[in-house]
């Protein structure tokens, strides 16, 4: 018997008697909450396969029974503390900011840290400013044009209340020169021609600068200079110990030179500042109060609190967040790598369900709600963390069930045709808890899976809402009566073509019964025995329906 058996079986059943089939992303979750760790999940991944088919395969009787056998090892799920845990030193109406560079548009890994500090806004009444954070950035990080658009749509996605209007950095330049220039003739800055190499030698061998012994007003005259110099020429570099512990703290760039072109403001500029000095001149001025950033941004958030200290600020209480790795997601979460294939032509563009996208999430039919949710749910974990990207679907799942019309889709379809045709109209309840119904006309041509055509040709099957049939291609009708013993198959007739996009990119083909071509664009619903999608709309060309899929 392999580990969680028990379990196992009663969230499969469990599963299956709400939902009429037990799917396997749904039970993993549960799991946790009995101890699976995650170096058992390739033990028992299988065998949660194995028992969703063994269980599918059951008449509704027998599950029945076998729940009240399975149902003591259900744990209820350990309430947990409302809401987010409190901040320190949280005065009146708190200022807090998400400063994302605009490199692409938010994944759902950056987007956690933007919205707890949105979230805790909320909580506090405060104030959340959106500022893009578009310096020059690096060759390797460049800003991509459609991201001033992409950013804020996301957030209003998310129905995140930020101050009006948008902060650019690339509007503040002139700011940080001033700072800058205070930095400068305070002796806490200087300019530094030496290379790269040279640089790195120094660092590891401790040694001072020989840019760092010019007086300040020949400091100030190579601080002009840089402003007509080439790339590369000139840094500005900030003084501290050369016996700090981390080499990589010791005399930190503050600004360089780059000769690339913005795309807001062209090449007015050329002397652009560091993310963590600008940070650091802009949350002192803005009067931001609390930081909720990365853990990866660490040397960064020490960088800043020398700065605060160099011109006597107060500091703002920077809280740092680990890691978390949503298990289930194919690739690395990458705005540059998604830059990459969306220019290249790769990917159909920044809601491509490959790029885990805020817009492709929505895309999909992830709720806001649901988002806001599951990152509250997350809150303010201080080590790195795993958690199943089902744990999100399982949310948005509770969401959606209360108002998601069910219609038949038949993936990878066969046709059938019955010898008798018992009724020529049914009339099928759009959800079990509506008292709306549907109408579905008959013919004797009938679509099934493929999948379940070849595991249960020539035996007795029933059509769901129908009647029991012999399945064959040629099917023979047997009764109209309900027996609980039968396998119960979704079926189409008189159906539409129908392509699913499904989260790797690929499409899913098939025939959805014709009451969905009466959706509306964005209208999300249930296809019974397949998952929760959303629908795109109809193809000009093809006349096929398009749908992109949520989850089971």
């Amino acid at each position: 018997m392999v580990k969680f058996e028990n379990e196992i079986y009663a969230y499969v059943l469990e599963n299956a008697l709400l939902y009429e089939k037990a799917i396997e992303s749904a039970v993993l979750p549960k799991l946790f909450q009995h101890g699976l760790e995650k170096q058992d999940i390739n033990v028992v991944m299988p065998r949660i396969k194995e028992i969703v088919k063994e269980v599918n395969s059951f008449s509704e009787e027998k599950r029945n029974s076998m729940f009240e056998k399975y149902k003591e090892y259900i744990k209820e799920k350990q309430k947990q503390e409302e809401g987010l845990k409190e901040l320190p030193n949280v005065k009146a109406k708190p200022i807090f900011r998400m400063a994302p560079f605009p490199s692409g548009t938010l994944h759902i890994g950056n987007m956690k840290t933007y919205l707890l500090n949105a979230l805790y806004a909320e909580k506090y009444k405060g104030k959340t400013l959106l500022v893009i954070d578009d310096t020059i950035g690096s060759e390797e990080k460049q800003i991509t044009p459609e991201a001033y658009k992409l950013i804020p749509e996301a957030f209003n996605f998310l129905k995140v209340k930020y101050s009006k209007p948008i902060l650019y950095k690339s509007d503040r330049l002139k700011i940080y020169y001033e700072y800058a220039e205070k930095m400068i003739q305070s002796e806490n800055a200087y300019v530094c021609s030496c290379s790269q190499e040279k640089l790195r030698e120094n660092r590891i061998k401790q040694v001072e600068c020989g840019c760092r012994i010019y007086p300040v007003k020949e400091q100030m005259k190579r601080w002009k200079k840089m402003f007509k110099a080439k790339q590369g020429s000139y840094i500005l570099r900030i003084k501290t110990s050369m016996t700090y512990p981390d080499p990589a703290f010791r005399d930190r760039v503050l600004f360089r030179i780059s000769d690339r072109k913005h795309p807001r403001v062209g090449k007015k500029y050329s002397v652009w500042p560091m993310l963590e000095f600008s940070w650091a001149i802009d949350d002192h001025l803005l009067n931001i109060t609390h930081i909720i950033r990365g853990k990866e941004l660490m040397i960064e958030g020490k960088m800043q609190k020398y700065i605060w200290d160099i011109f006597k600020w107060k500091h703002p209480e920077l809280i740092y967040v680990g890691l978390v790795q949503l298990e289930g997601i194919k690739g690395k979460l990458s705005k540059s790598k998604s830059q990459k294939e969306v220019k290249s032509g790769e990917y159909i563009g920044w809601n491509d369900p490959r790029t885990w996208s805020v817009q492709s999430l929505e895309q999909r039919g992830i709720l806001a709600e649901s988002l806001r949710e599951f990152v509250e749910k997350i809150g303010l974990n201080q080590n790195e963390i795993s958690i199943p990207v089902d744990e999100l679907y399982a949310i948005n799942r509770k969401h959606l069930d209360k108002n998601a019309d069910r219609y038949y889709f038949v993936e990878n379809p066969i046709m059938i045709s019955l010898d008798i045709l018992p009724v020529g109209e049914i009339e099928v309840k759009i959800h079990p808890e509506k008292d709306k119904t549907r109408k579905i006309k008959l013919n004797k041509e009938i679509f099934v899976q493929n999948s379940d055509f070849k595991e249960l040709e020539n035996k007795e099957v029933r059509l769901m809402h129908l009647c029991n049939i012999l399945l064959t291609k040629k099917a023979r009708y047997t009764s109209s009566e309900n027996k609980p013993e039968l396998r119960k198959i979704h079926w189409v007739s008189d159906g539409v073509k129908t392509r699913i996009m499904m989260p790797d990119g690929a499409y899913s083909f098939g025939i959805a019964e014709s009451a969905v071509k009466k959706l509306k664009p964005g209208a999300i619903i249930q296809f019974e025995r397949f998952g929760f999608c959303r629908f795109k709309g109809i193809d000009k060309k093809t006349k096929e329906l398009e749908f992109w899929f949520a989850h089971n």
